[in-house]
Parts: structure tokens; C-alpha cells; sequence
């Protein structure tokens, strides 16, 4: 008789599958760069399209042809440079060595945390190694998102030198910024994001377990395991695909290709509007695939910390699908 096995299917990388603690994400690391210019970029999910475009990747079947691909639209307001730190290095970590606040700061930002009343203005950074800078973003300018309260977020600065560094982040403090001014059309960028979250499932659903067959239970379902483990070591050990928290997990996705940055919603809003969001009427980056989080979900850019060795060149697009997706599912 043919035996079946057939090992868990979900990975093992990712555990343990609990909530996340926010669903601002959280960027630990970041990739080197020489020029001084701010790393990285939020914006909003507005849902998926299709787009035509010439095909310029290399040894690529389809090269020199125009190809069908789906593309993510993610809805970037202007974000402000709330504040800057510059950060030291001792023996007990990273710490603060200046941070200056932008006047004028407050309204719904002090929601978030207190604001100090007099904005401090120094350009000591004597001890520093690296400057970062307090941006947040503008759910209000955005229509399709239900919230007043802006996300703050800490973004470092490339760049080797530190004073060059500090001199451009000083000269965006308290000013606004659009994600053209920090990433290009063509570039490969990273996208992190809390995932869609589906609440406790089964271990069927949630590692991809075998469904027992028809001898192996007596009046059940069969959407459980066969076994929590073996007698030695007494006890059950986390390997063991059990039922659990699903999704609502932060996730990031590498090499996510810019196809298109643009300032005018219009141009990529299908008919009747995004499903469960709108219109998108201000700027937007197109992004070429799929991105984790549901709509309306707030979506984290980074330039890529892996990049292909493959260099891209402007996309070139021909057609933007704006037909209707209300009767899509």
C-alpha cells in the first residue's frame, strides 16, 4: 500500500505567528548609500490594476515585446519632516546626540507624543556618526483613508559624511517632501507591510497539513494532525503545526520594481474607484506585482538592501487598465 506522507507545508522561518505589536512597521536595517538624501517613504494601499509595458528584461523570452503585468498602486501625500537626531555611538549602543524639533509642530502629530514647547536649534554634531529624521504622514490629504492621526517614523540619511548629512536633512526641517524627491521610476525599492490578518484557523488552513482520509477518523472532519509528538521528549514541542494566530503579521517583500511615479490619482483610478477604497486623487507610486496588507493598509518603502545586479532602465508603459473592478472579487 502506498504510504502517505506529506510534510507541513507552511515555514518554519516565520514562527512565532503572533499579532504584531503595530501596525506601523518597523525598519531594523537599512542599505548604505554615499549621497545624503532620506532612505525612505510611506504611503497607502489602493488596490491592484494591470498595466502594458515593453518588456527590457535581459535574456527574458518575452525581451523587446509589450507583456501584461499587475501592478499595486499605493497612494503617497506629501510627508513633513517633523524633527532630525543625530546618533552616536558608546558602549552602551547607539544614542541621541542632537535632536531638533521643526517650529510650529503640533495639531494632530501631538495625539501621538508630547512635543517640546521651544524647538531646539543647534548644528553641534560633534560625536555623531549618522542623522535620522522624524517625518510623518498626511492620512487627512488622502480620501480614501478613515483616519486623522498621522504615523510618525524614523528614517535614516545616507550618506558617508555627517555634516553634509546634517546640513540636508536641517534644510527639509519642518518642510514637506513627495516620494519623487527620494526615489526614481525604474528603481527597485523594498515594501514592508502587516499583513492581512484571519484571525485563528486550524492547522489545515494555517500550515497546510494533509486532510486524514477516510479510515483515519470515525465521525470527524479529519482537519487536525495525526499526533502532538512522541513520548520522549514528554512535552509538545512548537514544531508541532497546531491551530494559531493567522496572518496580521508584518512581512517584507525585496525588489519591488517602481514602474511608474506620478502626481495625478486619475491616471491610474479605474472606473467607479478602488474596492473598498476610492479614488485615489493625489500622488502615487506604481509598483510592479503584489504587496503584502489589505487595502487602506499603511505601506512602508525602502531603497532595496539586495538589489538584482540587473540595471533597469526608465519603464516604458503604453496602456493603464482603468476598467471597473467592482465586479471583481
Amino acid at each position: 500500500m502506498t504510504k502517505r506522507h506529506r510534510p507541513r507545508r507552511g515555514s518554519l522561518a516565520y514562527s512565532p505567528r503572533k499579532r504584531a505589536k503595530s501596525e506601523l512597521p518597523r525598519i531594523r536595517s537599512w542599505p548604505q548609500q554615499d549621497e545624503p538624501q532620506i532612505q525612505g517613504f510611506a504611503g497607502y494601499k489602493a488596490g491592484m490594476t494591470h498595466v502594458i509595458i515593453l518588456d527590457d528584461t535581459p535574456n527574458s523570452p518575452t525581451e523587446g515585446l509589450e507583456i501584461s503585468v499587475p501592478v499595486t498602486v499605493v497612494e503617497t501625500p506629501a510627508m513633513k519632516i517633523a524633527a532630525l537626531r543625530a546618533y552616536g555611538q558608546t558602549s552602551y549602543g547607539k544614542r541621541i546626540v542632537l535632536e531638533t524639533w521643526a517650529r510650529g509642530i503640533g495639531g494632530d502629530l501631538a495625539k501621538l507624543r508630547p512635543l517640546p514647547k521651544e524647538a531646539a536649534q543647534s548644528a553641534n554634531v560633534d560625536g555623531a556618526d549618522e542623522i535620522r529624521v522624524l517625518m510623518h504622514t498626511s492620512p487627512a490629504a488622502v480620501s480614501g483613508i478613515p483616519k486623522k492621526v498621522p504615523e510618525l517614523m524614523e528614517v535614516p540619511v545616507g550618506g558617508d559624511d555627517v555634516n553634509a548629512a546634517f546640513t540636508y536633512a536641517n534644510d527639509l526641517l519642518g518642510k514637506e517632501i513627495d516620494a519623487v524627491n527620494v526615489f526614481k521610476e525604474g528603481m527597485l525599492i523594498d515594501v514592508t507591510a502587516v499583513t492581512k490578518g484571519k484571525g485563528v484557523q486550524g492547522p489545515v488552513k494555517r500550515w497546510g497539513v494533509t486532510i486524514q482520509d477516510r479510515k483515519a477518523f470515525r465521525g470527524g472532519k479529519g482537519r487536525h494532525i495525526g499526533n502532538l509528538g512522541p513520548w520522549n521528549p514528554a512535552r509538545v514541542r512548537w514544531t508541532v503545526p497546531q491551530l494559531g494566530q493567522m496572518g496580521y503579521q508584518q512581512r517584507t517583500e525585496y525588489n519591488k520594481r517602481i514602474l511608474k511615479i506620478g502626481s495625478d490619482g486619475a491616471e491610474v483610478t479605474p472606473a467607479g474607484g478602488f474596492i473598498r477604497y476610492g479614488e485615489v486623487k493625489g500622488a502615487y507610486v506604481l509598483l510592479h506585482g503584489s504587496i503584502p496588507g489589505p487595502f487602506k493598509r499603511l505601506i512602508r518603502m525602502r531603497r532595496a538592501s539586495r538589489p538584482k545586479k540587473t540595471a533597469h532602465a526608465i519603464p516604458q508603459l503604453s496602456y493603464i487598465s482603468l476598467e471597473s473592478k467592482q465586479g471583481v472579487r
